[in-house]
């Protein structure tokens, strides 16, 4: 079992780490994005959220302070699903719907980090922790 633990720690973790690396990679096309939704200090804002999803990636991929990596991604996820993926304001149908679909992901792997913040944080012995 312990060998699940790490690959859904893997898999889990791939999306924030290569978001994150996007927010390096792409700053001025996010913070332009960002300045369209009416975000404050759009470009301080990717780079913030960038350090914050490479961080709480990484803590989860490697097994170390993952109760703080959890929170780091939940802490990320939550704002930027109501600022960013805010479909009940969308008049475009297409647009509207890929919004929904970010926002429901956004909220699916919401819950997904909590989860992994409560097996780490209360359940004795999980596998695979180097903390």
């Amino acid at each position: 079992m312990d060998i699940l633990v790490l690959v859904a720690r893997f898999l889990f973790s791939m999306i924030f780490l290569f978001s994150g690396l996007g927010h390096f990679t792409q700053t001025e096309q996010m913070a332009q994005f960002a300045a369209t939704k009416k975000v404050p200090a759009p470009k301080l804002g990717v780079i913030v959220t960038g350090i914050m999803l490479v961080i709480g990636g990484l803590s989860v991929l490697l097994g170390a302070y993952v109760e703080i990596g959890a929170l780091l991604i939940v802490v990320f996820l939550v704002p930027t699903s109501f600022l960013m993926h805010n479909f009940w304001t969308v008049k475009d149908p297409m647009m509207k719907q890929n919004d929904m679909i970010m926002f429901m992901k956004n909220m699916a792997l919401t819950g997904a980090a909590i989860l992994i913040w409560y097996l780490y944080k209360v359940v004795p012995n999980v596998p695979l922790s180097i903390n």
